[in-house]
Formats: structure tokens, sequence, C-alpha cells
């Protein structure tokens, strides 16, 4: 059974992203559809995936998570505007029977994704 999951590493403060609010979109057709909204827990994860099973479809997905929120409620001093304020990751499914594993290590500057296991 497929299934898509996230978490969140603060690699400035080398610790989980806790309580950062995660959008997950599906793109078809010029169209960009709100799937579900979540917080991650205190070790950075959603408590569930974001889809599994018959909800995954292959297809165009996206990510938005709101990092900006997470460093002003961290206390951490931010430009204004700031650098980084919305993480947005555009990936693909190909295979709905897979494990998509999408994570992302921020700082307030930086950012990067990879696809886990």
């Amino acid at each position: 059974m497929g299934k898509l999951t996230t978490h969140v590493l603060d690699t400035a403060a080398g610790k989980p992203g806790t309580g950062i609010r995660i959008d997950l979109f599906r793109l078809a057709n010029n169209d960009r559809r709100l799937i579900d909204s979540r917080l991650t827990n205190s070790d950075g994860r959603c408590d569930a995936p974001l889809l599994e099973g018959e909800q995954l479809k292959r297809g165009q997905y996206e990510l938005l998570f709101h990092i900006g929120a997470y460093f002003e409620k961290s206390g951490t001093t931010l430009p204004e505007p700031k650098f980084i304020d919305e993480v947005v990751l555009r990936f693909g499914i190909a295979d709905a029977e897979a494990h998509y594993h999408v994570p992302l290590l921020v700082s307030p500057y930086s950012y990067s994704t990879y696809r886990g296991s």
C-alpha cells in the first residue's frame, strides 16, 4: 500500500521542527486543490501519513511548509521581509503503490529536500 509522509528538521537548532503547518495540494490541469493541512508533532512529523492507500494517486503534488511562522514562534530573529517564509515543494508520484517520504531540512536562510524512505 502506497503512502506519502514528510518530516521537518530545523538544521539551525539541530532539532525536529515542531508545530509547523503543512498544506498538501494536488495539481492537475492548471488546478491546485487543497487536500489537507496538518501540524508537525514533537518529532517534526505528522501523526499519520498525508495520503495512503486509495487516496494516493499518480500525479503532481505540492507541499507548502509555513516555515516563517515556525521560526517567529521559536524566537529566531528574522529580517523583514523574511528570507524564507514559505517553502513550496512540487513533486510527482509515479507509483501509487510506493512509499514517498519527502523530508524538509530547513534554517532561516536555506532548505533542502530529498526522496527518503
